[in-house]
């Protein structure tokens, strides 16, 4: 009988599904949003306000708990910095599941799993930003360019002297 266990076993051993679930607590806090499938996306849910919650309470027992699962120091400065201060007056509920589609290769329903209230950047914001990559590329290039024609080739200048 399965009284009392809640969680889901997603098929897996005990050890790589601690580590399967710390990888998309990691990446969710890290990138704000991932697909991976509703089974998973369900018990994430569950970490990612964990973690959340820890954030909010700041102390550095919090930290601690928080270090166990989220595998690394980045997001979790992150996660109690920025996380903590956008959540502070909200009381639970930080992320959400999106049903998507079901994958192509084994018909495996996918969700998305997402924070609410993240900071979507706006089309113009990322339209900016891409000539002004590309404008850096065409900088280096030319620098790359004029580097090269100032330096003569070592096989030019034996062949001329010789």
């Amino acid at each position: 009988m399965r009284h009392r266990n809640a969680r889901r076993k997603l098929n897996r051993t005990s050890a790589h599904r601690i580590a399967l679930l710390r990888n998309l607590v990691t990446a969710l806090l890290d990138h704000e949003q991932i697909e991976t499938t509703d089974a998973k996306a369900k018990e994430l849910k569950r970490y990612a306000d964990k973690m959340i919650t820890l954030g909010k309470r700041g102390d550095l027992h919090a930290r601690r708990q928080a270090l166990r699962v989220v595998r690394s120091a980045e997001v979790t400065s992150k996660l109690f910095s920025t996380l903590a201060e956008r959540y502070r007056t909200r009381e639970g509920g930080y992320t959400r599941v999106l049903k998507l589609r079901t994958r192509v290769g084994d018909a495996a329903p996918i969700s998305l799993v997402q924070l609410v209230d993240r900071e979507v950047p706006s089309k113009a914001k990322v339209a900016d930003e891409k000539p002004q990559k590309a404008a850096k590329a065409k900088k280096s290039a030319k620098k790359d360019g004029a580097a090269a024609e100032a330096k003569p080739a070592k096989g030019r200048k034996k062949a001329a002297a010789g």
